[in-house]
């Protein structure tokens, strides 16, 4: 195991430099929330506390964590735990980061700063038991969003048999709202502009995406989508757009909008079940529609297909 020589400061908590030198570890070495989150649990962070700022951004996750672990003496143990288990890192967390060079020098700053304050790192024999404790984390974390997500199946399915369609439209909101925020993706939902309304907002690998959620009796026209087209064509040029009908499309209406200029993305019933079924991954889901529409021109390709 690593542990940390502690100097006279860590009494009232982190050496400033090394404070920032931390949050900057965990804005550039971690890709996604589930590993910052695992790694916070395994350092004996408390789940509420993890959870409590998870919907912030990385940077700002950690600093507010740190903040509140500084007000106490169990919590500056806590973050020279922290401290140790990045300094302990060999390789980073996540390869998926956007800038692995950045990541690295990160944790070469933190282990020379914590060096410098004699807050240097001994190496003893044991690195295993800690790789075990963070996959244990890491699988308790996969098992509660698979919990989560059975709760949300069971609410879709709900819904499958209410009589009144608009009251299952705004459940469909509440219910993608959830579901991307179980996959670290910030929904946002309805919201209304001085012309239009728009059922919901997203940022996936740097596009963003209009979203229309459709739970009616009928097929979307023709007409209906070349309006949310209008919606997505008259924003920034790299907006895009997902439509969801979970009673699906017409395939020569689909026809009408796929090839060149293709910007919309269709998304039917059958594609959510087997999100919300856990089947693929909503992010691999998303990706695999997006590839088949930037490399083929086709709007819409079942999820079903994924593994062909």
């Amino acid at each position: 195991m690593i542990c940390l020589r502690l100097g006279v400061e860590m009494a009232t908590g982190l050496p400033y430099e090394i404070y920032e030198a931390v949050i900057q570890c965990f804005g550039k070495c971690f890709h996604y929330k589930d590993n910052v989150a695992a790694f916070m649990l395994s350092s004996d962070v408390p789940k509420a506390l993890v959870n409590k700022y998870r919907d912030q951004p990385k940077y700002l996750w950690a600093r507010r964590v740190l903040e509140e672990l500084g007000s106490s003496n169990d919590g500056h143990l806590v973050q020279s735990k922290l401290l140790t288990n990045l300094c302990k890192l060999r390789k980073l967390p996540d390869s998926d980061v956007p800038d692995r060079d950045a990541g690295l020098d990160a944790l070469r700053t933190l282990k020379k700063l914590a060096i410098e304050h004699d807050l240097y790192v001994e190496e003893q024999k044991s690195t295993s038991t800690k790789r075990d404790i963070l996959a244990g984390e890491r699988q308790k974390l996969v098992t509660e969003r698979a919990e989560k997500l059975q709760t949300l199946h069971k609410i879709f399915c709900d819904g499958l048999q209410a009589s009144n369609r608009q009251s299952a439209g705004y459940s469909l909101e509440d219910l993608l709202q959830e579901l991307f925020a179980l996959f670290e993706l910030e929904y946002k939902k309805s919201f209304k502009t001085a012309t239009e309304q728009i059922d919901g907002h997203v940022n996936f690998e740097g596009f963003d995406y209009l979203i229309e959620a459709r739970w009616r009796k009928d097929q979307p026209t023709f007409q209906e989508i070349g309006g949310f087209k209008a919606k997505v064509d008259t924003k920034l040029e790299s907006t895009r757009g997902f439509f969801l009908s979970v009673q699906g499309f017409r395939p020569e209406v689909i026809a009408n909008f796929e090839g060149r200029g293709c910007n919309i993305i269709f998304i039917n019933g059958e594609d959510l079940i087997y999100l919300l079924e856990g089947r693929i991954d909503l992010r691999d889901g998303l990706k695999f529609k997006i590839e088949n529409a930037a490399q083929k021109g086709h709007a819409f390709v079942p999820l079903r297909d994924y593994h062909r």
